[in-house]
């Protein structure tokens, strides 16, 4: 049976990565989601089912920071916000789970701005 729609095909993408990704306490995984006005970031450890840290275009700080700029901008922002949260927390190196999304424009801007304020991945 063919996928129905693109929201089921990216879930089962996501789904077959996240087999064999992991974040553990060490090596934490940085999830990304993407809506079509927002992005979502989260460093999660999977053994303990914790968020350790998050960050998004609609949390009240980078809300005001990410007004007037483009998704692309906006993404990049929230990578670095994320990246100085999880280095405040003590964590310098994740797992990247781009979510079952292509990793180019917002999910590879994210990235870039993530590993630029220095998050291993």
């Amino acid at each position: 049976m063919a996928n129905k729609t693109r929201a089921v095909a990216r879930a089962r993408r996501h789904a077959r990565v996240r087999r064999n990704l992991s974040g553990t306490a060490a090596r934490p995984r940085l999830n990304v989601y993407k809506s079509l006005s927002a992005i979502y970031a989260q460093v999660i450890d999977d053994g303990a089912g914790r968020t350790l840290v998050s960050a998004s275009t609609v949390d009240r700080d980078l809300r005001e920071k990410a007004k007037g700029m483009k998704k692309s901008e906006q993404a990049k922002l929230v990578g670095q916000a994320i990246a100085e949260r999880a280095k405040n927390k003590g964590i310098q190196a994740v797992v990247f789970d781009r979510g079952g999304f292509r990793y180019v424009g917002r999910v590879k801007a994210l990235a870039d701005g993530a590993r630029e304020a220095g998050l291993q991945f």
